[in-house]
């Protein structure tokens, strides 16, 4: 019988990137991720990180999406196109691409989000400029959050 484990990334930590763009992941998360994971170009202006098990689910996702909708197509070309296997070396770091850095504007202070199936991973000055508008508007979306039944 195959054994599906569900991993759910939590918790937020601050790492700074290297000249040559080298990132310290975690051990937290690199328990979970393994030697080797995907990352590639996130929403909001950040980068996604999943697992080998959370990546394929996801490419499983895409893959079933109707080609003919123009709007399919550049979702999956997205995430797919700018999509990178990283390895993590015997520090713990791995070497993200220039092309992943520069999207997310990554060049020395970085936060690794953990938000449940994926790692976020966010320039500093993105990520409290975010955290800003959120806390401004976390009434809000908490209140049509509730209307879900998510029990808030």
């Amino acid at each position: 019988m195959l054994r599906v484990v569900i991993v759910m990334f939590m918790g937020e930590y601050n790492h700074t990137i290297d000249v040559k763009g080298r990132l310290i992941i975690p051990s937290k998360f690199r328990e979970s991720l393994g030697d080797s994971f995907v990352v590639t170009k996130g929403l909001d202006g950040c980068l996604f990180a999943y697992d080998n098990q959370g990546w394929s689910a996801f490419e499983e996702k895409l893959k079933g999406l109707p080609l003919s909708r123009k709007d399919n197509r550049q979702f999956a070309r997205f995430f797919l196109a700018g999509a990178a296997e990283v390895e993590v070396d015997k520090q713990g770091r791995i070497l993200l691409p220039a092309n992943l850095r520069e999207f997310a504007g990554l060049e020395k202070d970085v936060v690794l989000a953990g938000v449940a199936s994926r790692i976020e991973i966010w320039s500093r000055s993105r990520w409290d400029g975010l955290q800003q508008e959120e806390e401004d508007s976390m009434e809000d979306i908490a209140e049509r959050m509730s209307e879900l039944g998510l029990g808030i």
